[in-house]
């Protein structure tokens, strides 16, 4: 077979976030806002509450007396609407049609269904695998962490978002995809056997040869993440544990009021957020709770990697501000911005940016991340062999 060369490139993907998939958790995460978020801040809309649509009008009748072949008018409309929000040019504000919005509010909640055990994220301009899940379909067969997601269903999905693979790779357990990936330039195909994933939002577990380290894992920003992790604060005190390693790697973000619960473990009461919006004349700065700050004198470790986003980074640069952790790991995605859901017609859905955020000290990580205190990489070689060396770094610190 003839090798193809896949060079690193820039291209421009929607919702180009990780999507911890747990197969396929969508990239979600792209931070929706606060419970009680206004969709306009309380700011003014422009006084053009409409325009002119004849231009549009005269590609549509331009189309429908000259397109050889068949044009549904459904179909014109959605690509209309879908046209109109990405002209924007913010790829995280998007227009969702009835079926993604039920998927992605699926997904919000880690009701994935049913996949192949894969999380896979943005890299070098393609969408790869990071790991793949013990005891699923594509590590059973030999899907591996870096392999491009090149094709599934023999059908070419390399330029499309991580978002818009997850739900192509996801379906009813018990039914049949095919994934084609790239590997060193070669394709390899798996038929695959989709299976029931079971995505929790946040675990933990001790670590140490005294069982003295307090693990706690998140995989996403839900509802209830952050009074689940509070739930597991008096049983991880009573180990008289000497330190946390806050694990956030690979977690692509969520509702942010669930950050706000979690940072309550650290912070009294004090700043988490700043947000600032061109529809709100005075900035919104949200606190974290008092009396809850049961974890505030542990030494604590953070873990990060370039898949680490959004609401994620909320924690990891509140605790950096205030020093009450130490970064690890490889530097962040860089989402500093809050998109609000607002309900359309039909069960559509518009997901728009109206606000950016600011760390405490009022740092934007926008595009550029949080770096690590501590710098450690995980290579894709590390994954496929079980090698944690960002973990074994964090267990000694």
């Amino acid at each position: 077979m003839k090798k193809t060369e896949w060079k690193p490139q820039k291209i421009s993907l929607s919702g180009a976030i990780i999507a911890a998939a747990l197969t396929l958790v969508v990239g979600f995460f792209l931070g929706k806002a606060f419970d009680n978020y206004s969709p306009y801040l309380g700011g003014k809309i422009s006084s053009e509450k409409s325009i002119s649509w004849s231009d549009l009008n005269e590609v549509y009748n331009s189309l429908v007396s000259n397109y050889d072949g068949e044009i549904t008018k459904a179909d014109i409309i959605e690509g209309a609407k879908k046209g109109l929000v990405s002209a924007v040019g913010d790829q995280y504000t998007v227009y969702m049609t009835r079926d993604e919005s039920t998927e992605f509010n699926k997904s919000l909640h880690g009701d994935v269904g049913a996949g192949v055990g894969i999380e896979m994220g943005l890299r070098d301009g393609y969408v790869r695998v990071l790991r793949t899940l013990p005891d699923n379909p594509a590590r059973k067969a030999g899907v591996l962490a870096g392999d491009i997601i090149y094709k599934i269903d023999d059908e070419e999905v390399y330029t499309w978002s991580t978002e818009n693979i997850a739900l192509k790779l996801r379906g009813e357990a018990g039914t049949s995809v095919k994934l084609t990936v790239a590997r060193d330039g070669e394709e390899k195909s798996f038929d695959l056997v989709r299976e029931t994933i079971n995505n929790v939002s946040a675990y933990y577990d001790f670590k140490g040869d005294k069982k003295d380290i307090a693990v706690i894992t998140i995989n996403r920003f839900d509802t209830d993440t952050g009074t689940l992790v509070q739930s597991f604060a008096n049983d991880i005190l009573n180990h008289n544990v000497k330190k946390i390693i806050l694990d956030l790697r690979n977690n692509g973000g969520g509702y942010v009021s669930a950050a706000r619960d979690l940072l309550s473990l650290w912070l009294d009461g004090e700043k988490v957020l700043i947000q600032k919006s061109k529809l709100s004349s005075a900035d919104e700065i949200t606190y974290s709770s008092k009396n809850q700050a049961l974890f505030a004198n542990t030494k604590t470790v953070v873990l990060v990697n370039g898949s680490t986003a959004s609401a994620s980074e909320i924690v990891t640069g509140a605790l950096k501000d205030y020093e009450k952790a130490t970064v690890l790991g490889e530097t962040t995605f860089g989402k500093g911005v809050v998109q609000t859901m607002l309900d359309l017609s039909a069960g559509t859905t518009l997901k728009v940016t109206t606000a950016h955020w600011y760390t405490p000290l009022g740092n934007t990580i926008n595009e550029t991340g949080i770096e690590p205190d501590v710098e450690v990489v995980n290579t894709y070689d590390d994954t496929n062999h079980s090698r944690d060396p960002q973990m074994d770094k964090a267990l000694e610190l």
